[in-house]
């Protein structure tokens, strides 16, 4: 097989879809299965994979400029596809992978990879002049590919149902997390401790946007609702970038600061995450919509119980390895958070239960699901 993988989504420090991406880059360049694999970038074929040394990319660039000008974005949509086209001429004989739904122009098979419906599901979370773009690239894609790959079963059959594609060209194919993310003792993490002023196995962690479809509010309403014993003993961390309409969310995460129960700590580092996750005593993460839910994944690999939403794709990363609820019913939350908080027993088998349910996900896996995807392409299944 000879492929084509877009590699613009890696920037460091990798999170989300540039750690898959990356991942992915890696795994096809250690198969034998591949005669040819091309990285591709902007408008130009790249040596090798991304480091954090050479991911100055004039494309990426150029995109996060002209996504504040409704004129200056259109224009880009249209000269772009352009360009790719042009530079990808002549290797028609290669399969193109986007592994962020983005696929140019190409006349040989191509297959991109959707990590959810969100712009379309939940654009009033989006600036709306970046989610526009965002949504006719997406419809573009479908219209250009010849299958599909989705993180989970849940997206691949909203995709189905949303947009009528037929099902058995979306293919399902999990993702995994780092392997940063991994028990550690109060000794291994004591710097980012320190730094934030949190004790071992003392705190809630949130990790994700601060934004509606997150459901953060909820999560501060139920942590309001504990005993006050309780959050003083165990205070809410929130971390995370502040995202679109955050601003009723951001109102009740400073009132929670100012009643000492609530500590917000932005967007924390890429080698500081991991710490953190596994310092946790709890970590809840009650969204509305996923279309993974890596933060989840990565809180089973770090031997941290888990409490999440029982909404979109969650239930299918989780098994039965945490304590589930309906996004709107904050009394449940405010109960499970207490009793993950409280019961030893049950905390004892959750992360038991969220370390071995972690190990069936695996960057191994995605690579060989992949190269499965390809090789139906290749054949025209």
């Amino acid at each position: 097989m000879k492929i084509i993988l877009s590699v613009e989504p890696i920037k460091f420090p990798l999170t989300g879809i540039g750690r898959y991406t990356y991942e992915l880059a890696k795994g096809l360049q250690s198969s034998n299965e591949i005669e040819e694999l091309h990285f591709f970038s902007g408008t130009h074929f790249l040596s090798g994979i991304p480091t954090a040394k050479n991911t100055s990319d004039g494309s990426h660039r150029l995109k996060n400029i002209v996504q504040s000008n409704s004129l200056a974005i259109e224009a880009y949509r249209l000269l772009m596809p352009r360009l790719k086209k042009k530079a990808l001429r002549g290797y028609e004989r290669c399969i193109f992978h986007g592994p962020n739904f983005f696929l140019p122009p190409f006349e040989g098979p191509s297959v991109a990879t959707f990590h959810d419906l969100s712009p379309f599901k939940w654009e009033h979370c989006f600036d709306p002049k970046r989610n526009r773009f965002t949504k006719k690239e997406m419809l573009g894609a479908l219209s250009r590919a010849n299958g599909l790959i989705t993180v989970s079963n849940y997206i691949r059959n909203e995709i189905h149902e949303y947009f009528d594609y037929p099902l058995e060209k979306i293919h399902t194919v999990h993702l995994a997390s780092s392997p940063d993310f991994y028990p550690r003792k109060a000794e291994q993490v004591s710097s980012v401790l320190n730094k934030f002023g949190l004790g071992y196995k003392a705190f809630t962690l949130f990790v994700g946007t601060i934004e509606p479809r997150k459901n953060i509010l909820s999560l501060i309403h139920a942590y309001r609702s504990l005993p006050r014993e309780l959050r003083t003993r165990y205070p809410l961390v929130l971390s995370g970038y502040k995202g679109w309409r955050n601003d009723d969310i951001m109102q009740e995460i400073e009132r929670g600061q100012r009643e000492g129960w609530l500590n917000y700590l932005g967007f924390a580092a890429a080698e500081e995450l991991p710490l953190l996750y596994s310092a946790a005593s709890l970590f809840v993460f009650p969204s509305h919509y996923e279309g993974f839910g890596l933060p989840v994944l990565e809180a089973m690999s770090s031997g941290t119980p888990v409490i999440c939403s029982n909404s979109s794709s969650l239930p299918e990363v989780v098994g039965d390895a945490a304590m589930t609820h309906a996004p709107e019913d904050i009394g449940l939350l405010t109960e499970l958070i207490t009793r993950g908080l409280t019961d030893e027993q049950w905390r004892k088998e959750a992360v038991e239960l969220g370390l071995s349910n972690a190990t069936t996900f695996s960057w191994q896996s995605c690579t060989r699901q992949t190269l499965d995807v390809y090789q139906k392409l290749a054949n025209n299944d």
